[in-house]
C-alpha cells in the first residue's frame, strides 16, 4: 500500500496503513511514514469519545431518576427503571476501563441539561419544581440498588 495515503484523503486506508507501520515499528521496522500527528490526535479522541459517552450515559441515569421521583407513571415505571439500570451498567463499565475518568464528570452540567430535558414533561404534568442543584451524587447514580424516594414517599 502507499504509504502517502492522506489522513483527510481516505480514512479508513489510513488507518490500515498508519496499523501495518505500527506492527512493523513494533517488530523493529521504524517507519519514517508514521503520521506520528494524526496519530496522537485519534488516540486523544478515543479517550474524549469515553467521556462523552460516560456523560451521557449519566446524564440519561439522571433523567430517568428525576422522571421516577418527579412524574411517577406507574404504566411505565418499570421501563423506566429498566432503563436505567442499563445506562448504570453502561456508565459503570466505562469508568471501570478509565479510572481517571470521574474527575471529569461534572454532575452540575449534567444535571442542568437533564432538567432541560424534562422541562416541557414537568410543566405539562403539574409536577415539580425539581431541585436547584443535582440531588444524587456520582455514587448513587452508579449504585444499581439505589432508588430515590418519590414525591409520595414511594421508591
Amino acid at each position: 500500500m502507499d504509504s502517502r495515503i492522506g489522513y483527510d484523503t481516505d480514512f479508513l486506508a489510513w488507518t490500515e496503513e498508519q496499523a501495518r507501520l505500527l506492527r512493523e515499528a513494533a517488530g523493529g521496522k521504524v517507519s519514517s511514514s508514521l503520521d506520528f500527528a494524526n496519530l496522537a490526535e485519534e488516540v486523544e479522541s478515543i479517550g474524549r469519545r469515553d467521556v462523552r459517552d460516560a456523560k451521557q450515559r449519566l446524564r440519561q441515569v439522571i433523567t430517568g431518576l428525576l422522571r421516577c421521583q418527579y412524574v411517577p407513571n406507574t404504566d411505565r415505571d418499570r421501563e423506566f427503571r429498566s432503563s436505567i439500570l442499563y445506562e448504570r451498567f453502561l456508565a459503570e463499565q466505562i469508568l471501570k476501563d478509565s479510572p481517571s475518568l470521574p474527575v471529569r464528570i461534572e454532575l452540575t452540567e449534567l444535571y442542568e441539561s437533564a432538567v432541560q430535558l424534562l422541562s416541557d414533561e414537568i410543566a405539562q404534568t403539574g409536577n415539580g419544581p425539581l431541585p436547584a442543584e443535582c440531588p444524587y451524587s456520582l455514587d448513587q447514580l452508579l449504585d444499581s440498588g439505589w432508588w430515590p424516594t418519590n414525591r409520595h414517599g414511594l421508591t
